[in-house]
């Protein structure tokens, strides 16, 4: 959740004249104290946050430090016990247990690929994802991380200054989305021809709808049988409507992020069924599902801005 995407051929509402916001422009002049850079350190306030919780899904030691050495967000919190309203809270209580359970929900997946067989891992606008610090990686696997440049550089500063040791090979792929990501990819070290699992955690609602039809393609022309791909979606046809919910609300006011002027609010493509029909096996899942599975994380509520979050697992059959 660290990218930043607009394009010419499909620019955004209300914009300047090169079809990008302001937030947008920012954020591609900057690493992750702007924009949609910005919500990468949401996250790992998030994240933080559940790791110091006694009914934790998903551990990241590492989340706190990237919250602590960005003037941007020096004062929001990483225990729960810091916010005064607790888990009534909309901002850190429901909706930072929601990236808890996405966490918990994708690190399995990652696990599950690479049990099956699937030798690398790759994190598409990684962010400050540390999976390969975190989990249980055989060493030989290997985690591709791509991002813009000044996320990964952040990303790294706090790393090394923790001495932070990664489980798998590590190799991060400095390219924006928007440019030839596939031949930055491959000249790291990716291998098409071996199975893969990966990964777009809080991606694809902030990318023109072309930009996601190119990227789910580039993801099908380089993965072979095996391979598997989880993602994030937004099903609502007007994202506006939610504008008043309390999670959007207390996002703008506690922190000053505005989602709704970070996501792109164009047509959105069908990348489930356009997987489908290039012969990947899919299923889709609303988060709810996983809270009554672990019994913990966020129930539909009215007004509910977590209404049409899909969480979509695909996999590519082997030869």
């Amino acid at each position: 959740m660290s990218e930043t995407f607009t394009t010419e051929e499909s620019p955004r509402p209300a914009t300047g004249g090169d079809g990008a916001s302001p937030a947008a422009r920012q954020a591609d002049a900057e690493g992750v104290d702007g924009g949609v850079g910005l919500t990468a350190l949401l996250v790992a306030a998030a994240r933080a946050i559940e790791t110091h919780r006694r009914d934790s899904l998903a551990q990241d030691v590492h989340a706190e430090h990237f919250v602590r050495a960005a003037a941007a967000c020096a004062d929001w919190p990483v225990r729960i016990g810091q916010v005064p309203e607790g888990d009534e809270n909309p901002l850190w209580g429901r909706f930072a247990r929601y990236f808890g359970l996405r966490t918990r929900v994708l690190d399995d997946f990652v696990l599950g690929s690479v049990h099956d067989g699937a030798r690398q891992v790759v994190l598409l606008g990684a962010g400050l994802d540390t999976r390969a610090f975190r989990l249980d990686l055989p060493s030989d696997r290997v985690v591709f991380e791509i991002d813009r440049a000044g996320v990964l550089a952040f990303k790294q500063q706090v790393l090394t200054d923790l001495s932070a040791a990664p489980r798998a090979k590590r190799v991060p792929v400095p390219v924006d989305l928007r440019e030839d990501w596939a031949t930055a990819l491959t000249s790291a070290g990716f291998d098409p021809a071996v199975p893969s699992v990966w990964l777009a955690e809080g991606l694809l609602f902030y990318l023109p709808g072309p930009v996601e039809t190119r990227l789910v393609d580039t993801v099908d022309r380089l993965t072979t049988g095996g391979s598997a791909l989880a993602f994030e979606a937004k099903l609502e046809k007007d994202l506006l409507a939610y504008r008043d919910s309390a999670i959007y609300t207390a996002t703008r006011e506690q922190i000053g992020i505005d989602l709704l002027d970070l996501f792109d609010l164009g047509p959105r493509p069908d990348s489930t069924g356009h997987l489908a029909a290039r012969g990947w096996s899919t299923s889709t899942r609303t988060p709810f599902d996983f809270t009554r599975r672990h019994g913990r994380g966020p129930l539909p509520e009215a007004n509910d801005a977590l209404e049409g979050n899909r969480w979509v697992f695909a996999h590519k059959p082997g030869p």
